[in-house]
């Protein structure tokens, strides 16, 4: 299924009223990775509301994303209690094993790589998320193996 394939067979599936927005936005993101141009276009007139409609709410929302992602993102939390547990240096490991900044997706498409500011787990700290798996106490030196168990999955 192509790009505008995917968007469009979300649309076909989705009802015609404007308070699913985001769910549809939701919905063409696990699709297609991210939201397009073309199909926040799409959305506002499948919804019959202003294109300024659709991207603010796909700009308001963090786990919306304008800039297509890697098949699997993996998240280093930066809050507080992860920061001082030295998420910081586990985040630096991540990058250099993947040959990505934060933000960066790898050349084969694989893995994006971001920061989030908290997610949650204070007393698991620091942690790690790839998808919806989440690894506690995260240490640098681990996060090449880290790498290897997702790689198996």
């Amino acid at each position: 299924m192509g790009k505008i394939d995917g968007f469009a067979e979300v649309l076909r599936a989705s009802p015609q009223d404007p308070k699913y927005l985001l769910a549809i936005l939701l919905d063409i993101q696990e699709t297609e990775k991210y939201l397009s141009p073309e199909a926040m276009r799409a959305v506002a007139a499948h919804l019959g509301v202003p294109e300024s409609r659709v991207f603010a709410v796909a700009t308001f929302y963090g786990t919306l994303s304008l800039v297509k992602k890697g098949r699997r993102v993996i998240r280093v939390c930066m809050g507080t209690a992860c920061h001082l547990r030295g998420a910081a240096r586990t985040l630096e490991r991540l990058a250099l094993a993947l040959g990505v900044d934060a933000g960066g997706t790898t050349d084969d498409g694989a893995y994006t790589l971001e920061t989030v500011n908290c997610v949650g787990a204070c007393a698991l700290a620091p942690v790690v998320t790839v998808g919806e798996r989440s690894y506690a106490r995260v240490v640098p030196d681990e996060a090449a193996s880290l790498l290897e168990r997702e790689a198996a999955l």
